[in-house]
């Protein structure tokens, strides 16, 4: 038969001997998380205040804080008499098996690491990244987070990042805007140069240097197709781009220029 008294015994004498250590590690890691994430926001703000590169402030903060919970959960485990040196071992066996399981995860974190090391982009650039586009809103351990433009967060893994094509329209202080304005064939080629030209001149966002463009690109099948190239500041690249496709729509209806579209005749025939 169990004796009831003899286990009540072991279970008072267990908790005496080591209650108080028991209940000393909860208190240490109680306090040590939430001392833990103090230090990290505490870091945050230092980090701002001294201007460092928000692309590094939460990926620094979060590998910090990381550390030394795991320092905090060794100690604590120390604490409740576990030998840290046989602990240590099981945990090094354990972290190479969940490292294969989840060597993804630890390309993501190199990718990281490559990324802030690198800086192909840094947080507020717009950039063109495995077939998504948006404005860096922050580089994290693993990720990289994206705002769209229509306002949708994109959250994409740093491995790929890292490793393949981005493209960034925010590392040159100006961009080339490309047009092609179709005209018909029995429209005076100069005169709707000299519209186009009129209109670059009244924008002053166009940049006159690099000189505008203005070219026969192609001779389309219905259509004169004339190229128009123009440089102006990043932040002004779409506004010019709209602005000038109306503009020039308006003009050539004034001055009684075509513009050539796609027609269709169709003929019926009676019995």
């Amino acid at each position: 038969m169990i004796d009831l008294n003899s286990i009540t015994t072991r279970i008072k004498e267990l908790a005496l001997e080591h209650g108080p250590q028991a209940l000393l590690a909860i208190v240490v890691l109680i306090g040590g998380l939430w001392l833990i994430g103090a230090l990290g926001r505490a870091m945050a703000r230092v980090m701002r205040k001294r201007e460092v590169d928000p692309s590094l402030i939460p990926f620094l903060r979060g590998l910090t804080t990381a550390l030394l919970k795991v320092m905090l959960v060794i100690s604590v485990i120390q604490m409740v008499g576990v030998q840290t040196t046989s602990f240590i071992a099981v945990l090094g066996a354990a972290g190479l098996a969940i490292g294969m399981a989840l060597s993804g995860t630890l390309q993501n974190f190199a990718g990281g690491v490559m990324i802030l090391v690198l800086k192909p982009f840094k947080v507020g650039d717009f950039i063109e990244a495995e077939g998504h586009s948006g404005t860096v809103r922050s580089i994290q351990i693993f990720h990289t987070i994206l705002t769209t433009p229509d306002n949708k967060t994109i959250v994409l893994p740093n491995a790929p990042v890292s490793t393949n094509a981005i493209v960034n329209y925010s590392t040159e202080a100006r961009r080339r805007v490309d047009f092609s304005f179709g005209i018909g064939y029995g429209d005076d080629i100069d005169k709707a140069r000299t519209v186009i030209e009129g209109l670059i001149s009244a924008d002053r966002r166009i940049h006159q240097d690099p000189a505008p463009l203005i070219v026969v690109g192609e001779l389309a099948d219905s259509s004169v197709n004339l190229t128009v190239r123009v440089w102006v500041d990043s932040g002004d690249y779409w506004g010019v781009h709209f602005d000038m496709t109306e503009q020039v729509k308006k003009r050539f209806d004034a001055e009684g220029i075509s513009i050539p579209f796609p027609q269709m005749d169709v003929h019926t025939h009676t019995a």
